[in-house]
């Protein structure tokens, strides 16, 4: 219904911005990936958006890229994933590292992100192994991901405090060597 929204960026969180557009703000949940991404409060941005129905509330859902956001919708697809978990799916592992994870039925690196347990690891590798070979080639031609649960928390706590995400996995991947 709402495929994307372009506007001023009016206040951001970690987990949410208000993006206001054409006088009206729309609040949007988003993953730590697009939070990185953002520019600062004041100015454009243009985000990718799902709007999630149900019986008693309608969320928007906004993301920086269309992997992002496509990865989230095959996401919720799979029973018993709503969209506050596919979130945390897409702020713990980034797009490439979720598909590695699925492909190689890493059940270990599915636990760690919260809300996870081992039947909801097994479900999602059991329903989307096969759903996610669109990015198989570009996985394929991928660095392999060599951070491991506590390498992507050092990651993040490094971009809380504003050192871009590429240059705190650098710097994350040279110390655990």
């Amino acid at each position: 219904m709402i495929g994307s929204l372009r506007g001023r960026l009016a206040d951001k969180g970690i987990d949410e911005v208000l993006l206001e557009v054409g006088g009206v703000g729309y609040r949007l949940a988003i993953p730590l990936s697009t939070y990185e991404a953002l520019p600062r409060e004041g100015e454009e941005v243009a985000l990718l958006t799902h709007l999630h129905v149900r019986e008693d509330e309608l969320a928007l859902y906004g993301f920086a890229t269309e992997r992002e956001r496509a990865l989230f919708e095959t996401l919720v697809g799979v029973s018993g994933i709503g969209p506050r978990l596919a979130l945390q799916v897409l702020s713990r592992l980034s797009p490439e590292r979720f598909v590695v994870a699925i492909r190689g039925q890493d059940l270990v690196t599915l636990r760690g992100i919260p809300g996870v347990g081992k039947k909801t690891a097994e479900r999602m590798v059991l329903e989307l192994k096969d759903r996610l070979e669109e990015y198989a080639e570009e996985i394929e031609a991928a660095p392999p991901a060599t951070l491991n649960t506590e390498g992507e928390d050092a990651v993040k706590a490094l971009v809380a405090l504003g050192i871009r995400r590429l240059a705190a996995e650098r710097v994350v991947a040279e110390t655990l060597a």
